[in-house]
């Protein structure tokens, strides 16, 4: 066995244990560091395939953005995992036929390229020739800037109107809570903004509706 296959089935391993490990964890903060792992494995990989970029990509996004932004997440947020789990029985069908049809593609990958490392990081490679003196991330830059510049801006344009959406679906407004209003703030006048009252000898003053707001 060689020293290249030796770290690819390292890395493999672990991360499919660590995967197992994220989705059987019971506690959701140890269940983030597993996902951390899987991560690190993942981005080795990626090494080994010749896709360096995506290994830093993997590390620096993931691991240093979403892992941690979710284990604060889970941290700081009053999270009832308890009725999050309960609903796992009735959605088990789904998982488990997303799961049959990952496994199908993978079995049929291998069917076709086999377990041999060195065409795997041939096929990943992004330089266009070998020996032509453009490192993978360069060549990877030119592809995505050039010839796929529209797919490119369209895939950022979907995720910031996914991120739009997200931040809309889950903004709540509680009642009982003032807030600001900036119209309202620009639109007063002297009319709204003050109001006078004759008020008789022991008599308490009530504030109208409008000045209340």
């Amino acid at each position: 066995m060689t020293l290249t296959a030796f770290f690819f089935y390292l890395f493999a391993i672990l991360a499919v244990i660590s995967a197992t490990l994220v989705i059987t964890a019971k506690n959701p903060v140890h269940g983030v560091l597993y996902l951390i792992v899987t991560f690190f494995n993942a981005a080795g990989l990626f090494v080994l395939l010749g896709a360096e970029f995506l290994a830093m990509l993997l590390v620096v996004v993931y691991v240093g953005a979403v892992a941690v932004l979710f284990l604060f997440v889970v941290m700081m947020l009053d999270v009832d995992f308890a009725e999050l789990r309960a609903g796992f029985i009735k959605n088990a069908p789904v998982g488990l036929m997303v799961g049959g049809v990952v496994l199908v593609e993978l079995i049929a990958m291998f069917a076709v390229y086999g377990f041999d490392l060195g065409q795997a990081k041939q096929l990943a490679a992004a330089m266009p020739a070998p020996g032509a003196g453009i490192s993978n991330t360069k060549a990877l830059g030119l592809l995505l800037y050039t010839k796929y510049v529209y797919f490119f801006q369209g895939a950022g344009l979907v995720l910031l109107v996914a991120m739009i959406g997200a931040i809309v679906l889950t903004l709540r407004h509680k009642e009982g809570v003032r807030r600001q209003s900036i119209s309202a703030q620009v639109n007063r006048n002297p009319k709204t903004a003050m109001e006078v009252v004759k008020v008789a000898p022991g008599q308490a003053i009530v504030p109208s509706a409008e000045a209340q707001r």
